[in-house]
């Protein structure tokens, strides 16, 4: 039995879906541990593409229990919709397949309408955040008011929840020159899809913990990237969620010494999307060429993602602060046709010479990347399965990263399809 987390290392995108999905394979259980729909994971299995923003990645394989924790944000439309996607699709989802913690938070209209209020009045100064009601369900989350999926099964509860929150919500809608909410209508409209989530709410802790006691193989995917979270991310420019692979533990109620790995997905070079510092940010044709070859498009919003070399001492962070075991190291074929690649080993500023990535967002936006250069190797990488196929300049490429973040790379993917992996040991070891 061995109990694996899944995280992105950078600021997201790393290609977490694809891995989720070729890993669930081997899990029994597959479970969502933080976020809301605010994360996209794109999965091509065949002629067909899943685009998935709340179940887990694993939904789309038989045979397999999947888990949202109670360190997910839910919105319960949100996912009706999705699993009346996926049923269209030929995907089976019933409530032997799909379990939702029963203190799961829910995402209701207000959230997302105070969302969009922020954005728009802080100008300039926006966070970038997917407008989506994230933040302010975390927010009522904390506050002690969120209506949590179990509290559907009681009307009364239901009622005095949203009571709770419009005490709350008003007085920052009046700030915003906004009508105080309808409570009726949120409550009408609550007891509208309750049926449609009830079915699958249950006590998801007791769940895993049976489980991992009846030698069960447990898969946790994060949802962003290590760089987005709320504690060590590039604050403010962040998720409104712990990111990292403790979050595993307190997102879903199973204890950090019952969880054996951490495999961290890293991407063979980088990108963001929305606002924040990047200090390998290219804007040449370089990173146009990133760009039209990786289809650098959020699967959540549709943005384009900004393309970077690799940048190793946030790498190295990343795996510090998640305990990664090994790295899967993604899209290396799209580097393919560089001449030339670079890899960030330190920033200098007009003062000193960094050796590791900065916690100040100020900093990071005023360093300079210091760059080692390597030959690229100008051929055809993508859908290659052996290490023996790989050209010896992207073995080197590979042997770098390796080296610099002092964690073994475990798998190497070189195309979205399953088969398109390069496995060199087994994650789940």
């Amino acid at each position: 039995m061995t109990n694996l987390v899944v995280i992105g290392t950078q600021w997201g995108d790393e290609g977490k879906g694809k891995i989720v999905d070729l890993l669930s394979a081997r899990a029994d259980t597959i479970v969502r541990f933080q976020g809301g729909h605010n994360a996209g994971h794109t999965l091509v299995i065949g002629d067909q593409i899943f685009k998935l923003s709340l179940l887990p990645s694993g939904i789309v394989r038989e045979n397999r229990c999947t888990v949202i924790g109670n360190g997910v944000v839910l919105d319960p439309w949100k996912l009706v919709e999705e699993i009346d996607l996926l049923r269209s699709k030929g995907i089976s989802i019933d409530p032997e397949r799909l379990i939702i913690s029963e203190n799961t938070p829910l995402i209701l209209p207000f959230h997302r309408e105070l969302d969009v209020l922020r954005e728009k009045a802080s100008g300039k100064k926006k966070i970038g955040t997917t407008g989506r009601g994230i933040g302010p369900a975390y927010e009522d989350k904390v506050g002690r008011r969120a209506l949590r999926s179990g509290d559907l099964k009681t009307v009364g509860e239901i009622k005095s929840r949203i009571r709770a929150m419009a005490d709350h919500h008003n007085m920052l809608r009046l700030g915003y020159n906004q009508k105080v909410i309808n409570e009726d209508l949120i409550f009408q409209e609550i007891m509208e899809i309750r049926e449609d989530i009830i079915e699958y709410v249950g006590p998801v802790w007791q769940l895993l913990n049976d489980q991992i006691k009846a030698g069960k193989n447990l898969l946790f995917e994060g949802a962003q990237g290590s760089m987005l979270d709320v504690d060590f991310g590039t604050y403010p420019f962040v998720t409104s969620s712990s990111t990292l692979a403790g979050a595993a533990s307190t997102g879903t109620g199973v204890s950090h010494n019952k969880i054996q790995s951490v495999l961290g997905i890293t991407k063979a070079y980088t990108t963001r999307v929305g606002k924040g510092p990047m200090p390998t940010e290219l804007f040449d044709e370089v990173g146009q060429l990133l760009s039209k070859i990786g289809k650098e498009k959020g699967t959540v919003t549709g943005r384009d993602r900004r393309c970077g070399w690799f940048d190793a001492p946030l790498v190295k962070r990343s795996c510090i602060l998640n305990g990664v075991t090994g790295i899967a190291l993604t899209k290396i074929d799209v580097l393919d046709r560089l001449e030339k690649i670079k890899i960030c080993v330190g920033y200098r500023t007009k003062e000193k010479v960094l050796n590791e990535f900065p916690l100040s967002s100020n900093l990071v936006g005023a360093i300079e990347p210091i760059y080692e250069e390597m030959d690229g190797w100008h051929c055809n990488t993508s859908g290659m399965k052996k290490l023996s196929q790989l050209p010896n300049e992207a073995r080197k490429y590979v042997d770098r990263i390796e080296k610099f973040l002092e964690t073994k790379v475990t798998l190497i993917s070189t195309g979205p399809e399953r088969d398109e992996t390069i496995f060199l040991e087994d994650p789940f070891l």
